[in-house]
Parts: C-alpha cells; sequence; structure tokens
C-alpha cells in the first residue's frame, strides 16, 4: 500500500453521475456541471445532498429562490456538460450557447432540460450546511424520465480529468431478499 493525499480522496468514492442544475438567477435560466451529490433518504419524497458553493453563479438563484433541477444527462452529452462546468452564467447563457432547451417544469420555476434522460425538480430541504460545507439538502417533488431517450449510459467523474462510463448491468435480483423495494 501507498499512502493517498487526503484531497484525492474523493475520486474513489464518489458515487453519483454527473448532472447539470438549472436554475433561475435573475429571472434568467443557468445550468452547471455537478458531480458532488449524495443521496441523503430514498424514501418519498428522496433527499439529494448538493455541493454548490458561493463561487458558482447557480448558488444566488438556488439561494434565492429555493428550487432547482437536477437534469442526468447521458454520455452523448458529455462533452457538452464538461464544457458547461467551465464558464459562467454570469458570461454566458448556457442553454443557448449548448444547444439545450429549456422546457417547462411543473412544480419549480427553473426549467428541465430536455435534452436529459432524466429531470428532478427539487425544492430545498435544508440550508443549515450550507455556510460550512456548501451542502444543501434539495426534496425532489418531481421526477420525469424521458421513455424515449435511446441512450441510457451516465458518466461519472473521476476528479482528474477523466470519466467513467456506465457499462455492464448486472442482475442480482435474487439476492436482494432482504430489500425487495429496490428490486421493484
Amino acid at each position: 500500500m501507498e499512502k493517498l493525499a487526503l484531497a484525492k480522496v474523493y475520486r474513489y468514492i464518489e458515487p453519483g453521475p454527473v448532472m447539470m442544475v438549472s436554475t433561475l438567477v435573475e429571472g434568467r435560466p443557468n445550468l452547471m456541471t455537478m458531480s458532488i451529490t449524495i443521496v441523503i433518504d430514498d424514501n418519498d419524497p428522496p433527499l439529494i445532498g448538493c455541493g454548490i458553493g458561493p463561487w458558482d453563479y447557480s448558488y444566488a438563484g438556488l439561494r434565492s429562490s429555493g428550487e432547482c433541477v437536477l437534469a442526468i444527462p447521458t454520455v452523448e452529452l458529455m462533452e457538452k456538460v464538461v464544457e458547461i462546468g467551465n464558464c459562467s452564467g454570469r458570461d454566458v447563457d448556457k442553454f443557448s450557447q449548448y444547444g439545450l432547451t429549456p422546457a417547462p417544469a411543473e412544480k419549480v420555476d427553473a426549467p428541465l432540460v430536455a435534452e436529459c434522460l432524466v429531470n428532478l425538480e427539487c425544492r430545498v430541504a435544508e440550508t443549515s450546511l450550507v455556510e460550512k460545507y456548501n451542502l444543501f439538502i434539495v426534496k425532489v417533488v418531481q421526477a420525469w424520465i424521458d421513455t424515449q431517450h435511446q441512450e441510457r449510459r451516465f458518466f461519472h467523474h473521476n476528479g482528474d480529468g477523466t470519466f467513467t462510463v456506465d457499462g455492464e448491468t448486472i442482475d442480482l435480483k435474487a439476492k436482494m431478499g432482504k430489500w425487495p423495494s429496490y428490486i421493484a
């Protein structure tokens, strides 16, 4: 074994796919790329922790409105999503610049991203960890999936500019006897 720098630990435990956060900032739709997420509660409604700091333009929109959409892209959008993460909504209309379509949400004002497989409409549920850890806890109030979307593979940031793409699915449903709600 060799020592691992503590600043690189997240590269090995970051579980979720790269997402885009859609917000309204001063009435204008904005997108940011985010890979720091955690499922806090998988019940109804789901709670998700999102790492968004004051250096992110979307931070102001989320703080003021208390709403966002977590849009989960698949691998065909990977390059656009990385580019979205490398510019600021202060300077760029990201929907227009990257050819993405803002679609009306049902329960929040922030738009869905029509090109994404999954869109989660969210409201901020807890802010006590924002000041100290830049961690918003959001509650999913409406979820959407594009059943016609052909591509199903998500991608994950490795923390060093490389990404892992979901691959083969292994079916172990028969072994999940203690957790039947996870196999429905």
